[in-house]
């Protein structure tokens, strides 16, 4: 299917110049909407680009914005000094399409890699019934110990980052591309990649993105909506077994659960290419089983989940596409492998 690719600048609640792009289906509506979420340090771009383009190839709107200070966007490289400000950025951006005319009816998806895992459960915990699924791929839900500074690092550290927060003095125990992609060929692909942030982490980035996985691993209990986490056996950036955690606590009556054995924290961009394509196939699988048009009644109707069902092996996805109608779409004016392990907690 023919994708057609488009950027646009906006600007947050705080005057800040920000970064946005979108992958559309040239010949058709999209079935539905997702919303990237990237990674630390990382951009929706280029970096992001082929899983834009898959998307929007099967059917997809798919919108990204890259995070202040990230990417394409203005701001001290890489440096987050409120983490709710991120997540409000995005929320605000995510909203304003949803809003659009076109896409009123659409379902609305998050799709978060590492750290942007975390700011798509932070989304749904902002607004818990505006978001319709999340796709969560090595999400940041925990800092992995093997990357984490010593506890007495972190406590001195905590006592100056008022005093020098943009400082660059953060120490990693490894790198995080050379630990988060495992293909060779690929990983210096990113290397070469001016807009992705391969420095020391900053001083508040460092601590506000530990806070804020400390914060997520305590509240895993009061993720509601469907979801499908995916984490690689391997990774040794985020925890895997945090992944464990969330579909194990969350209250969603629809969750999904696929842990990749050998494979890293870079599932969607690190792997193999047929690693890769068993990724993407079966994020895809998982979207296309829970597109649904929606009535402004349906969306304010509050809804009461119907008792749940477990189910465990190869079978990871249940449910029923519907077909949507193929109206003419206007362009908005504003925008912006390995089969694994699967468990499976859906609403019947």
């Amino acid at each position: 299917m023919e994708v057609e690719y488009h950027e646009e600048y906006v600007r947050n609640s705080r005057g800040v110049q920000l970064f946005t792009c979108g992958w559309l289906p040239v010949a058709t509506s999209p079935k539905a909407l997702v919303f990237l979420c990237h990674g630390y340090g990382m951009e929706c771009s280029g970096f992001m680009r082929e899983c834009g383009m898959r998307l929007a190839a099967a059917g997809y709107g798919v919108f990204g914005m890259d995070y202040e200070g990230h990417g394409k966007s203005m701001g001290a490289r890489c440096y987050i000094r409120s983490f709710r400000r991120l997540v409000d950025d995005c929320s605000h951006f995510f909203k304003s399409i949803c809003e659009l005319e076109e896409y009123r009816g659409k379902s609305r998806f998050l799709y978060g890699e590492s750290m942007g895992g975390a700011v798509a459960l932070l989304l749904h915990r902002k607004d818990p019934a505006f978001w319709d699924g999340a796709v969560l791929v090595a999400p940041m839900c925990k800092i992995s110990e093997k990357v984490k500074p010593h506890p007495v690092v972190i406590t001195l550290l905590t006592q100056v980052e008022d005093v020098i927060p943009k400082w660059k003095i953060v120490p990693t125990k490894q790198d995080v591309i050379d630990a988060a992609f495992k293909d060779p060929v690929k990983r210096e692909k990113i290397r070469r990649n001016k807009l992705i942030y391969q420095d020391k982490p900053r001083l508040k980035t460092a601590l506000e993105m530990l806070r804020t996985s400390m914060y997520i691993e305590d509240s895993l209990s009061q993720v509601k909506l469907p979801f499908f986490v995916l984490h690689g056996e391997a990774d040794t950036v985020t925890d895997p077994e945090v992944s464990r955690a969330l579909y194990e606590r969350a209250a969603s009556a629809d969750k999904t659960i696929k842990l990749y054995p050998g494979m890293w924290h870079g599932l969607t961009a690190g792997e193999t290419d047929e690693n890769v394509e068993a990724v993407f196939s079966d994020i895809v699988s998982w979207l296309n089983q829970r597109c649904r048009s929606w009535t402004m009644e349906d969306r304010f109707r509050k809804l009461v989940p119907a008792p749940a069902k477990f189910i465990h092996g190869d079978d990871a996805v249940d449910g029923k596409a519907q077909t949507q109608g193929r109206p003419r779409r206007r362009r908005p004016g504003l925008l912006c492998g390995l089969a694994g392990r699967t468990h499976h907690h859906a609403e019947m």
